[in-house]
């Protein structure tokens, strides 16, 4: 597997002109509103990220701005915010290294997404491309009862269901169940789970605790029982540029 065809700067100015990174969409009320949503346990913020010690607001500010690129200057409160594509380009190298280390050895891969409109078929590509190269591509055969939807498999992603559609969600529940599913089943659990919003922060929490341009990921890095996992900033609704992984035994992730 490779990182990329084109050399990283070329990848850089390439995600700049088509603002997946530099001054994005992303509004800068936003970005500070989902640090305090986090640390205030926010239900569509939290993530599913376990936290192992108490966060201040400047502390995660901080951390984005050193781990996403967001603006460093604390008086603008308003406007356009910004990702930094060296930093995107560098974790994308990292996450193809994660991914590829685990392809390579014939590891177990489970791919799913909140983000159905604009990530589901990254990932159902690099489901079947991991497949080609001799990973075994975790299935979920049946689906299961989520709120007033379900959880359901299509190809080899775990997504949610709801009304006759694909439900974009940030909530854990989904992946936690996918994962007690697994037990039961008397599956081993995955080696690397390919994923973002709650769907990477509860497949840390449950196993070794992942990243993006959520807060919640990006502390979850800090975590001591994260070892290995790696997030990739990104805009959410990126369409069909993007991708997030998280690693319960070794680990990576976007948002």
């Amino acid at each position: 597997m490779t990182t990329s065809f084109l050399p990283p700067a070329d990848l850089a100015r390439h995600l700049d002109r088509h603002r997946l990174t530099g001054a994005v969409a992303t509004p800068r009320e936003a970005n500070l509103r989902n640090i305090q949503g986090f640390l205030d346990g926010d239900q569509h913020q939290h993530m599913g990220v376990v936290r192992t010690r108490d966060w201040t607001y400047d502390e995660v500010f901080a951390l984005m701005r050193d781990r996403v690129g967001i603006s460093p200057d604390r008086s603008h409160v308003e406007g356009q915010d910004t990702i930094s594509a060296e930093l995107a380009v560098a974790a994308l190298e990292r996450y193809a290294r994660v991914l590829g280390e685990v392809v390579a050895a014939g590891g177990r891969v489970l791919f799913a997404t909140g983000h159905p409109a604009g990530l589901f078929p990254v990932y159902a590509q690099l489901a079947r491309v991991a497949r080609r190269a001799g990973a075994h591509v975790v299935r979920v055969p049946d689906g299961f009862a989520f709120e007033d939807g379900d959880v359901r498999q299509i190809e080899h992603v775990v997504m949610v269901e709801q009304y006759g559609g694909l439900r974009h969600t940030h909530f854990p529940g989904p992946m936690s169940l996918t994962l007690e599913k697994l037990r039961r089943d008397g599956q081993n659990p995955p080696d690397l789970v390919v994923a973002d919003h709650g769907l990477a922060g509860a497949a840390g929490s449950h196993v070794i605790p992942d990243g993006a341009a959520d807060p919640a990921d990006n502390v979850a890095q800090c975590d001591p029982r994260c070892t290995g996992q790696d997030a990739c900033p990104f805009p959410g609704s990126f369409r069909r540029r993007g991708r997030e992984a998280h690693r319960p035994r070794k680990a990576a992730s976007t948002a």
